[in-house]
């Protein structure tokens, strides 16, 4: 199976993909997650990219295009993927689909997940992670055990700044 969940920030892409992947038994694969774990190790972007990552700025079409593909290549995606939020762009939709009839790899189904411009500054604004595991909660919806700390590594929660209120409403 090979999907693509495509939505706004906040409408569940994350989640459900996350769902579908261990029910599958397939890789999820999200962007933004491989850029965001690539900020904790040292020496995988250049300084202009992770000063845009930090930000919450989409990164150049260049640089997605060229993580995604480079994950879709490995050998666990061979039986299937979840590509959670990609592509966000036109020319990072014609550079994927280059890539996947070049690969051979046909997409099963495209899902695109509405929600309204408050629905997601409500979901996002609360939205904490944490900056060494990735772990995802919510100041309503998900509250980590400790206030501020992470429940799975004990580290001080943070919010994104694509999760800020005057970001999410750009």
């Amino acid at each position: 199976m090979k999907l693509v969940l495509l939505g706004p920030p906040g409408s569940g892409k994350g989640t459900q993909a996350k769902r579908l992947a261990e029910k599958y038994g397939i890789p999820h694969v999200s962007s933004g997650d491989i850029l965001r774990a690539s900020l904790r190790e040292e020496g995988c972007l250049d300084r202009e990219t992770r000063e845009i990552v930090r930000s919450g700025r989409l990164v150049p079409d260049r640089i997605a295009v060229g993580i995604v593909k480079k994950r879709l290549g490995e050998e666990d995606c061979g039986k299937g993927f979840i590509l959670d939020g990609f592509p966000r762009t036109l020319p990072q939709a014609e550079s994927l689909n280059g890539f996947l009839q070049e690969s051979d790899i046909a997409i099963d189904r495209v899902l695109y997940l509405e929600l309204s411009e408050e629905e997601a500054v409500k979901r996002l604004s609360g939205r904490r992670t944490c900056p060494r595991c990735g772990a995802t909660f919510h100041l309503v919806f998900n509250q980590p055990r400790t206030l501020g700390l992470c429940d799975q590594c004990g580290a001080q929660l943070s919010q994104r700044e694509d999760d800020k209120e005057m970001t999410v409403r750009e």
